[in-house]
Order: structure tokens, then sequence, then C-alpha cells
């Protein structure tokens, strides 16, 4: 059946961050989700729509006036934008259409850390990073074009990278093996578990996240304390503050920098859909591992 309760967008709610994920194919539309039907071995377009009158995803998004799933961009997101309400609100506040297919894939090779800074928004974001033996079940959105750059420019302190399906398997519901998707990896590195050097788990309850910084940093109690309430305040408020926040981490040891994703594509690149991607060979020329 048809959905109409998206959550609430991290963005304005900053402590719920990273919000409520989709846990099922969807297709977003304005504040309804509607589930879509994987059809084993069949492309994304060839889905069923469950409780609408058209029989496919592409002859649904047609009807919809907007680019089939052929010409739309695969994005992973390991964070908030997983959340339909977190991607409704940044696409519906620069007045574009919000019809966008997300649809959970196992992707191995990649792990979920804390990004080394402050958002805008007040909170620590998620960011990936590389992990060989990892697969986690991350949302994929099929953004078009309009809808992609909407998204990049919510995203300045993250590079966006093509990974390629033969280095980073993704497997959709339905058995298809992707091509390739695009992911934002962070400008400043991942936070570190102080214990052992590894990357601190991100993508979980944000309140948490904050009391475990502010009980191991006297320097963040001071700037951002006493909780997470008073540190989601203060960082919104003021830019320098969260600019201090991020000196902070860098000073403690804590912010971890490396390579194991693609560089980033040339900006005047143009950004590779759906059906340029997939099906995955050997011999497709992506940009090198870095």
């Amino acid at each position: 059946m048809t959905r109409h309760s998206l959550g609430r967008a991290p963005a304005e709610h900053p402590l719920t961050y990273p919000g409520r994920p989709a846990t099922e194919p969807v297709l977003l539309n304005g504040r309804t989700l509607t589930p879509l039907t994987p059809v084993p071995h069949k492309r994304l377009g060839d889905w069923t729509v469950t409780a609408d009158d058209e029989p496919t995803l592409d002859t649904l998004l047609k009807s919809l006036r907007t680019p089939t799933t052929a010409h739309r961009h695969p994005v992973i997101a390991v964070g908030s934008n997983a959340s339909p309400a977190q991607l409704h609100h940044k696409l519906a506040r620069r007045g574009l259409p919000t019809a966008t297919p997300m649809v959970p894939v196992r992707v191995r090779g990649i792990g979920v850390g804390c990004s080394g800074h402050i958002g805008r928004n007040g909170y620590v974001a998620a960011a990936p990073y590389a992990e060989p033996d990892a697969e986690l079940a991350l949302v994929i959105s099929w953004l078009d074009t309009e809808q992609l750059g909407a998204v990049d420019a919510t995203e300045s302190n993250y590079r966006r990278v093509l990974l390629p399906g033969a280095r980073f398997p993704m497997t959709m519901p339905s058995g298809e093996a992707l091509g390739g998707a695009y992911l934002y990896v962070s400008l400043h590195g991942v936070l570190t578990d102080t214990a052992d050097g590894r990357p601190l788990p991100g993508g979980g309850d944000q309140r948490v996240l904050l009391t475990r910084l502010l009980t191991s940093s006297p320097a963040l109690r001071d700037l951002l304390g006493p909780g997470p309430e008073s540190w989601v305040e203060r960082a919104r408020a003021d830019e320098a503050v969260r600019r201090e926040g991020r000196r902070i981490f860098r000073r403690h040891g804590w912010v971890l920098t490396g390579g194991g994703f693609p560089a980033p594509e040339e900006t005047s690149a143009t950004p590779r859909t759906y059906d340029e991607l997939s099906p995955p060979h050997d011999d497709t020329p992506y940009p090198p591992v870095t």
C-alpha cells in the first residue's frame, strides 16, 4: 500500500539525524511513498508499482512527466540522503519535482563513519570510508540531472565520486549487478575511535554520538556543551563555532584521512546515467583509485 508519512527531516530537526531511511524499494513523490516490487533479473524501470494503475516504474515516471530510470543517476547514501524526508526537503525547497526511486542495495567495500567536521545544521554527519571486507545495505537514489545538481549544492563538505561496480560490487534486490554509482566522500576525513584508531561508527543515534564526543573532550564541552541540545543550538548559529569544532577534532588526532575511493570527476564532466553505468565491465574506463 502507499504510505504518506515521511517522518522528520534532519535538516529541520538535527537531533533526529540521520532520519528514517527507506527500508524497502519505494518511489518518493511529494510526501508520498509508493512501494516498488523488484522483478527478478529485470532493470529498475521494469519493476512493478504497488497500489498504482501504472504497471511499471518507468510508465509511472512517464505519466508524471519526469525522466525515466535510464536517464537518472544512481547515488549511494550513507547518511541522511537515505531518508525520504531529508531528500524531499532538499528538493522541494529548491522548487524541484521530488519523484525519486529509492532502493536499499547490497554494497561491498564501503564502511560508514562520521565526517571530521560539524555541518551547518549542527550535527556530525555520516561519511563513507573504504573497507574492503564490509558489506552493507545502503540506499541508492536515482536522481535526475536537476535533482543531482540540487543535492550536490547541499554537499559542500563532500566530493562526489563514481564507484565502479567491478571494484565495489552493488547488488539490487532483483539480483541485478550495478555497473556503478555515485558516492559523496567527506573532504574532512572521518573521525576515529580513540581506543583503537579505527573509524568511529556513523549513521547512528546523533544524541549518543554527540554525548560521546563531549565526554571525550573538555575543549568540546567548553565550546558546545553541556549536552547535545546545546551543541546543535550553538553550532547552527555560528560558522566560527563549527570551524573551531573541526579544529578541535584535528588537535585531538581524531581525524583519519586516506584514499581508497576513485578521484572525483572533472566538474565539467557530464554525470553518467543508469543506462551508461550498467552492466559492469572490467574494461570500463573508470577514474583511478587514489
